[in-house]
């Protein structure tokens, strides 16, 4: 990552976090970042660090999903929270995601990719908490800022706009509950999609139909799904 200046973002997004990048945390993170990419192999790869943004701008948010940190295998993390590379084998918590889809709306998927993209570009931001990760080493770069900065994105979607769906999956998601707005918003949450926990409140939970429902509700497009 570059200077605070030069942080390269989407547009309406570098807008809106430009108070964040000049922030003390924010210079060390960056250079905690950068000399990890340096010195080791690190997920996802520098140009799809914000790459939740890129498909997403800050106008056209209308559901937020929100995961922990990056996969931290080969080929895996690609900038979205679940996601994962075109032609890389679905992992457990999106099999069980795309069951509950199925399931939730009667429906088989259209698409099987694991990339998601079709998602945020309806206006679905796929934010992980942390947006790096060291190889391997799952939570590697937790606690060195990102936290913050993820943080104070969900604080400015809950200030700035109206209406919004918050999906929050798992005990860790719905920490986050305290930094939304919960008159101004709809807040989802269940048990994590996880293997260990799907069975214990995420399976049945009906997210994407409760979703649109609340979109259509409020004179919003629907999200194609499928």
């Amino acid at each position: 990552m570059a200077d605070a200046d030069d942080v390269k973002m989407e547009p309406s997004w570098k807008s809106a976090l430009e108070e964040e990048f000049g922030k003390d945390y924010f210079t060390t993170l960056r250079a905690f970042v950068k000399s990890e990419y340096k010195s080791a192999i690190v997920y996802p790869a520098p140009k799809n660090i914000f790459r939740a943004f890129e498909l997403c701008p800050f106008d056209k948010v209308e559901v937020v999903i929100l995961g922990q940190d990056p996969y931290h295998g080969p080929g895996q993390a690609n900038g979205l929270c679940f996601a994962v590379n075109e032609g890389v084998r679905l992992p457990p918590s999106l099999q069980n995601i795309f069951k509950e889809l199925e399931s939730d709306l009667g429906q088989k998927l259209e698409h099987r990719t694991g990339d998601l993209e079709r998602w945020a570009k309806q206006g679905v931001l796929l934010l992980n908490a942390t947006l790096t990760v060291q190889a391997h080493k799952a939570g590697s770069h937790q606690g060195k800022g990102w936290e913050q900065f993820t943080d104070a994105v969900i604080r400015l979607l809950s200030d700035k706009k109206e209406n919004l769906v918050f999906i929050l999956w798992g005990n860790y998601a719905k920490s986050k509950g305290t930094l939304v707005d919960w008159a101004k918003h709809e807040i989802i949450q269940s048990a994590h999609p996880s293997p260990l926990s799907a069975y214990h409140g995420f399976f049945g939970s009906k997210p994407f139909s409760k979703t649109n429902q609340y979109l259509l509700a409020h004179g919003k497009q629907p999200i194609s799904w499928l």
